[in-house]
């Protein structure tokens, strides 16, 4: 079973390829660069992930198929969306805590690639109750 510690050390890994990504072809791009490139950056640092794929949704027992697209699971307990937007909405936060209480996932980071410094104006993370369940 991971630990909160575990998961923030995992976090600060994921922000550092995030920060490396900008650092290298800066904001202004598709979000499916971003993506391609943090994929290439976190194949690089040997931090193992999904990619694109359907979260599953279950509607009163039952599994309803909806196009429901998680951009990153990180080392199966981290979702990550990304965004290439001029600024961050509710929307955005509400759809990453959608995402991880879905997945039943302890955390999310929403991840803006369209600022000028990624770590303060380009990155939020969020926790449910399953990050407080962790020891």
């Amino acid at each position: 079973m991971i630990t909160q510690s575990q998961v923030d050390e995992l976090t600060y890994k994921i922000n550092g390829a995030c920060i490396e990504v900008h650092k290298i072809i800066g904001p202004g791009l598709l979000e499916s660069v971003y993506h391609k490139c943090l994929e290439e950056e976190l194949k690089l640092r040997d931090i193992k992930f999904k990619s694109q794929f359907k979260i599953p949704l279950f509607y009163k027992g039952k599994e309803l198929f909806c196009d429901f697209l998680c951009d990153f699971l990180i080392e199966d307990c981290i979702v990550i969306e990304l965004k290439s937007v001029s600024e961050l909405n509710d929307i955005h936060r509400a759809q990453i805590l959608n995402y991880i209480n879905l997945m039943k996932k302890p955390k999310g980071i929403l991840i803006n690639f369209n600022v000028k410094n990624i770590m303060h104006q380009g990155q939020e993370t969020f926790v449910n109750e399953y990050y407080k369940t962790l020891m």
